[in-house]
Formats: structure tokens, C-alpha cells, sequence
């Protein structure tokens, strides 16, 4: 016979009768009610509770008010929130603090059109954190500060805080943030065709990275800044490798800027005439992935290239505007590229002439009169080819290339051996008597 015994526990459970207040704002977004969402969200924010599983929810509820922000783009109600949680952000970690703000703030990236307002709350966050003490936050900020300046093209503002930033890190030794900084350093000496500095900071910042652990994605960076330069030196191939180097460590870490890291790659390649390498880079496994519009243009010039076609390439620059013109890197090499090609199409029209119309050249390249006049020019400045322009007829007179005398350089070197000879001979004879 079984005895039973019921058991009345000492404390009994304390279920909470409050529904789930976030899983609600979450159907109501998925419901793409945003206006009930949006206060659902608010009635959390504002609820006086300080304890600990209030302020968890709290700052879920931050989270989740900001991306949905993000989503809409609003960038003011946005600015307005980060504004708001400053109160909250004293009554919690300080780590949490620092996080929740840098996240918040980067939110605005995916908003079109809204890189001042960014600045500006970047800048009040700054402020504050001066106020509140929050020494490691603010150096955060003022890192990212530099970034949003580089971004809107205010370089002065942006040297003058690396200045400030880099004195503050040398002293604190926070060798992370000073490989950032000086990175940063390196791509606005860049965009100021300040190319020697540009080369020193990146130095600098290798240094500094060496004597740390130094995540995949600043690596990765750092290998991105080190592949531009090199390209910009028409060293292609080691900007190649460096180029490589950043397509892995991105895309190990599914960062997006991994097609960046291969459109630079393809490019390269582009550049070292090696068009063929294209098609069997973009047949790799890793590669297959990244395809789409960015490859497809990638594709569309080297096919131009290996053509040497002007028309191809002004269609494909036409066709993939946003992909191949809004990069500064591609559109600076597609210009010497395209000034290659044109010399190319050019030499290859005038060849078989002794003497021909200038306006005949430009018909047959499709391009307007005296821009073919002024490359021309240009190109028997630099000893292209041999030949005059006839303005007054409007004509182009093609000197036949003359075979280099090289008697006077023979007769010097002979010269120069017969002088040996005779000092060998003369030291002999000093030596017998």
C-alpha cells in the first residue's frame, strides 16, 4: 500500500500578474502598429521601478526604442532618446553605460542623410561624459567623432582632435583606442593627398598593434589602409596581397566590407593587366557569395580592359555609377585606367598615318575635338610619340620613331676602357723600374 503526501511548499512561488511588457511591444512591431509600439516602449522608460529587473528591462527597452527608430528613420526621435537616457545611463554600470551610448549613436549610420545631427549628438554625448567623468567613453566618442568629421569631409576638425586624442592615449597607454586613432590619422592624411604622412601614421599604428592582441576586424583594417596606400605608390601587387589579406579577415567575420576588400582585389588585378585572374577569383568559394551588382561592375571593366575598348568602359562607368563613382579609391584608379586606355586607342588610330585630321581621331574615339587635341599633346610632351600638331590645317604630323644613335655613348665607353688599360700599363712600368 502506497502512502501519498502533499507537500505545501514554505514560500510559496510569487508569479508576477504584470503581463510581459516587452514581449507586447514586440507583437505590437511585428504587428507594424509603430505608434503603440513606440509607447509601449516609453511607458518602460518612464516607469519609476530602480530595481535590478527593472533596469534589465529598461535598457532592453532602450535598445530595442533605438533600433526601431533606426528602422523608421527618425533620426530627431532618435536624437531625442539618446538625450532623454541620460539619467538613466547614471543608474546603471558604467560599462553598460559606455556600450548602450556608442550603440545607440552608431544607429544613425543607417539613417540616409542625417551625418550633422550624428556630429552633433556625438559631440553633446562628449560633453556630458566630461561632466560625468567618464573618461574611457569620452576618448570612445571622440574616436568615433573623428570618424563622422572624416566622413563629412572636415578634415582640419579631424586632425586638430587626433592631435588632442593622441596626447590623452600616450600617456594613458591605451594602446587599442591609439591603433584606432592613429589608423584614423593615416585615411585623413590620405584624403588629403598628404601621402607621406598617411604612410607614418599607418607605421605607427602597426607599432602599436604589434605590442597588443589585435581583433580580426582591426587587423583586417589595418591591411585595407596598407593595400590603398601601395596602390597608390602603383605598387598592384603588394596592394593586392594586403587586399586579400582584409577579403579573408573580413569575411571570416561576415562583415560587410568584405565585398569593399574584393572589389579593391579585382581591381588590382585590373590595374596589372592580369584581367583573365578576375573571372577565376570570382569563381572561388568564398568569392561566390559576395555576388551582385558591386562584381558585376567590377567584371564589366575588366572585360573593357582586356578589349582596350573606350566605349565598353564609358558605358560600364555609365551603367555601375553608384558602384564604381561613389568610392573615392575605384574612381581615382578608373581615371588612370581610362587615361591608359585612351592612350592606347589613340596610338592605335594614328599608327598607320603620317598625316591625319584631328577632327578624323576624334570621330573614330568618340570623344569631342579638343580634348583628343589636348591629349595628344600632352602625349608628345611625354614622348609618347614623335610628332607635331599643325593647329592651322588641324592636323596631326606622325614623325617615323629614328633608331637611337649610339655612337657617342660607344665611343665614351671605349674611351673609358682604353683609359683603364693605360693606367694598368703605367702602374706596371712604375712598378719594373
Amino acid at each position: 500500500m502506497k502512502i501519498h503526501f502533499h507537500l505545501t511548499p514554505l514560500f510559496p512561488t510569487m508569479v508576477s500578474t504584470t503581463p510581459n511588457r516587452l514581449a507586447h511591444a514586440q507583437l505590437l512591431k511585428e504587428a507594424k502598429k509603430f505608434e503603440e509600439t513606440i509607447t509601449a516602449y516609453k511607458a518602460i522608460l518612464t516607469d519609476p521601478a530602480v530595481d535590478e529587473d527593472a533596469l534589465k528591462e529598461k535598457e532592453q527597452a532602450l535598445t530595442q526604442l533605438g533600433q526601431l527608430y533606426r528602422d523608421l528613420h527618425l533620426s530627431q526621435e532618435l536624437a531625442e532618446l539618446i538625450r532623454a537616457s541620460r539619467p538613466f545611463m547614471l543608474t546603471i554600470a558604467k560599462a553598460k553605460t559606455s556600450k548602450l551610448t556608442r550603440s545607440l549613436i552608431d544607429y544613425f549610420g543607417d539613417i540616409p542623410n542625417c551625418l550633422p545631427l550624428q556630429i552633433e549628438i556625438c559631440k553633446e554625448n562628449i560633453e556630458w561624459c566630461i561632466q560625468e567623468k567618464r573618461l574611457f567613453l569620452k576618448q570612445a566618442l571622440e574616436t568615433r567623432l573623428v570618424a563622422l568629421y572624416l566622413d563629412n569631409r572636415m578634415y582640419h576638425e579631424s586632425l586638430t582632435l587626433i592631435s588632442q586624442l593622441l596626447k590623452e592615449l600616450k600617456r594613458l597607454d591605451d594602446k587599442m583606442v591609439l591603433v584606432d586613432v592613429q589608423l584614423l590619422e593615416s585615411r585623413v592624411c590620405h584624403a588629403l593627398r598628404n601621402l607621406p604622412k598617411a604612410r607614418a601614421a599607418l607605421t605607427s599604428a602597426r607599432t602599436s598593434a604589434n605590442s597588443i592582441y589585435c581583433p580580426p576586424l582591426l587587423q583586417a583594417a589595418l591591411d585595407m589602409q596598407s593595400g590603398i596606400l601601395h596602390s597608390e605608390e602603383k605598387d598592384y601587387k603588394t596592394a593586392y596581397s594586403y587586399f586579400f589579406e582584409t577579403f579573408e579577415g573580413y569575411s571570416s567575420q561576415e562583415d560587410p566590407k568584405a565585398i569593399l576588400a574584393l572589389k579593391y582585389m579585382l581591381l588590382s588585378k585590373i590595374m596589372l593587366n592580369l584581367t583573365e585572374d578576375v573571372h577565376s577569383i570570382m569563381g572561388g568559394k568564398t568569392a561566390l557569395k559576395y555576388a551582385g551588382p558591386d562584381i558585376d561592375a567590377m567584371k564589366a571593366v575588366a572585360k573593357a580592359h582586356k578589349n582596350r575598348n573606350l566605349q565598353e568602359f564609358e558605358t560600364a562607368l555609365a551603367t555601375y555609377t553608384n558602384e564604381l563613382n561613389n568610392d573615392p579609391i575605384i574612381r581615382t584608379q578608373l581615371a588612370a585606367l581610362y587615361d591608359t586606355l585612351l592612350e592606347q586607342n589613340l596610338v592605335r588610330i594614328i599608327e598607320p598615318f603620317s598625316c591625319v585630321e584631328i577632327s578624323h581621331i576624334a570621330d573614330m574615339v568618340k570623344l569631342p575635338t579638343q580634348q583628343v587635341e589636348n591629349k595628344l599633346s600632352q602625349m608628345i610632351l611625354d614622348k609618347k610619340f614623335h610628332g607635331i600638331l599643325d593647329q592651322g590645317a588641324g592636323c596631326l604630323i606622325v614623325f617615323e620613331e629614328q633608331e637611337e644613335d649610339k655612337t657617342y655613348e660607344m665611343a665614351v665607353e671605349t674611351l673609358k676602357q682604353v683609359d683603364k688599360v693605360v693606367s694598368s700599363l703605367y702602374q706596371k712600368a712604375a712598378n719594373l723600374s
